[in-house]
């Protein structure tokens, strides 16, 4: 038990930056104590900063505070020392395979807690000392342990490479300046890496605006979605409850048409048979009377026919003067046909109703529409625009890029770009730094002879000597080649001529996931010049090549646009 307690006296005074016993502690304002040397190499790291922080609480300081020893906590330290139970370094303070060691240590080496960029060595706590105590190594710069020291060295001429070359974009020494980088623009790298680092800083916020802006608009898309089952679950209720109520009044209907049939056609039948059996009644009284005039036709005796000629003479009025006309066939047909007409009418209503809901359920949703349905008019495709920059990294050496490379131009005088393994050496042609995927939309201003509006794959070829390197000769790249008076489609090394209106602006749009490219000449409307439906298997870069000095082409800027 004295055992465990004296060792938690140790780590109750031991260094949280060296993890050893403190040399020389001082305490800081918020109340941590450091070995001195430990404390003035962490905030010599901040010095560029200007703000200081505590490397357990991290409590910010903005003047460096001034660090005086803590003769109570030195005391109590000696006398710790002085009891001689400080142990050997733990195993976890030496080096293992995944560990920068020591490169002073002899036998089993300690971790690095320092790399030297000037000794390009990596000491231990022990054996960086020096470093804190010595003036002669005041200038050293001390960083995290690193494998990697001998990378700072100039394979060419072995010295420390403490400079940056922006013409080449790579670090080099001082003779490397005077040699063959010289003339180049070069700066140190302590200010090259100030630099870059705002702009990381600059990056890195915005990408943490982008995430917070996704994470808004997935929250967004989650709101979207419950409220779409809860839409759809509700629609599919009401809708079976008004085709049931349809139905229901349907077969109501069904059941009077019949209920009216039957009760008519009891009526026509009692009509009928009265006037039947009427008529059955004057046929036997006509001939009762024929056979009566029968017998007075044989009558031999003369004033006896003429005594009973006039009461048989005259007969009694018919029950009908005219001819029956019997309808109640046709009449029920007609009822047939109306019943035809109505299921007619109801099948129309249904078709052009089914039509409705069938395009209002493909619209209900905002990202999920059918990946065919392509826009009609730019307002619809303004939903889809994005916004597009040029690569300097790509551009001929005889383009110039302006409107925040938006806008490119061909020269006579060659410009000044740094070599770059994207750049187009043969063809005046340069691409979007941005990549595009999912649904985009474009639109491209171009003035001179003729111009190329392409999309392609990255990874196009940028052979010196021009070979397959050019838009639409290639299967990597579409392109719609314009000129004053024609217009041609180029895919592959196969030209396809289009028919169209010419235009000095050209919309492009593109589902890639639907492997739609469709390219539109826009004036007052716009009109379809060429659609491809293929299959792309990586995502696409618009490019452009001009054809010949003073040209140029403009990525527009359009008046509804989204960030890509």
């Amino acid at each position: 038990m004295a055992q465990k307690g004296v060792q938690l006296d140790e780590e109750a005074f031991s260094c949280s930056i060296c993890l050893d016993l403190m040399k020389d502690p001082v305490t800081i304002p918020c109340g941590h104590s450091y070995c001195l040397n430990c404390i003035k190499g962490f905030w010599d790291e901040e010095d560029q900063k200007k703000l200081y922080s505590c490397p357990q609480c991290r409590q910010t300081f903005t003047l460096r505070p001034v660090l005086v020893k803590n003769a109570i906590l030195a005391g109590l330290v000696e006398e710790l020392k002085n009891t001689g139970l400080q142990a050997a370094p733990a195993d976890h303070c030496y080096a293992g395979p995944k560990d920068v060691a020591c490169d002073v240590c002899t036998g089993r080496k300690l971790k690095t807690v320092k790399s030297c960029l000037v000794c390009l060595a990596s000491y231990c706590e022990k054996h960086l000392q020096p470093h804190y105590e010595s003036p002669a190594f005041k200038k050293h710069k001390l960083v995290e342990p690193s494998k990697n020291l001998q990378e700072n060295i100039c394979s060419r001429h072995d010295e420390v490479m403490k400079m940056f070359c922006r013409t080449d974009q790579q670090c080099i020494c001082y003779l490397c300046s005077v040699d063959e980088h010289k003339g180049h623009d070069t700066v140190s790298a302590a200010a090259e890496r100030t630099e870059r680092q705002r702009e990381l800083e600059g990056s890195r916020q915005q990408i943490q605006q982008r995430i917070q802006d996704r994470d808004k608009d997935v929250k967004v898309l989650q709101q979207e979605v419950e409220a779409l089952n809860r839409s759809a679950e509700k629609t599919a209720e009401d809708s079976e409850k008004i085709f049931t109520e349809l139905i229901r009044l349907i077969e109501k209907r069904s059941s009077e048409v019949k209920q009216q049939i039957r009760s008519q056609q009891e009526t026509e039948v009692s009509r009928v048979k009265e006037l039947q059996e009427k008529l059955e009644q004057e046929i036997t009284e006509l001939k009762r009377k024929d056979a009566e005039m029968e017998q007075l036709s044989h009558t031999e005796d003369h004033n006896q026919f003429l005594h009973n000629y006039p009461s048989l003479s005259q007969l009694s009025e018919s029950t009908h003067t005219s001819s029956i006309n019997i309808r109640p066939l046709r009449y029920f047909e007609d009822v047939t046909a109306a019943v035809s007409e109505l299921r007619d009418q109801i099948q129309d209503i249904l078709r052009q109703t089914w039509t409705n809901i069938s395009s209002l359920g493909t619209q209900v949703d905002v990202l999920l529409l059918d990946p065919k349905a392509e826009p009609e008019t730019r307002a619809g495709f303004l939903k889809y625009s994005c916004e597009i920059t040029l690569d300097p990294n790509t551009a001929n050496d005889y383009l110039l890029l302006s409107q925040g490379n938006r806008k490119v131009t061909v020269v006579s005088q060659k410009q000044s770009y740094s070599s770059h393994k994207d750049r187009f050496t043969f063809f005046c042609q340069v691409l979007s730094r941005e990549s595009l995927t999912g649904r985009c939309y474009w639109e491209v201003e171009w003035r001179g002879t003729a111009v190329d509006v392409a999309v392609t794959y990255k990874n196009i070829s940028r052979s010196v000597n021009g070979e397959g390197c050019d838009f639409g000769n290639n299967d990597k790249s579409w392109a719609l080649t314009c000129f004053q008076k024609k217009i041609e489609f180029w895919f592959n090394k196969i030209k396809i001529p289009v028919s169209g209106p010419q235009s000095s602006r050209i919309g492009v749009y593109l589902d890639h996931r639907a492997g739609i490219l469709s390219f539109y000449s826009v004036c007052e409307t716009m009109t379809l010049l060429h659609r491809v439906q293929t299959t792309f298997t990586q995502p696409l870069h618009a490019g452009l090549f001009l054809f010949d000095c003073g040209s140029t082409a403009e990525l527009c800027k359009l008046p509804s646009s989204r960030r890509h």
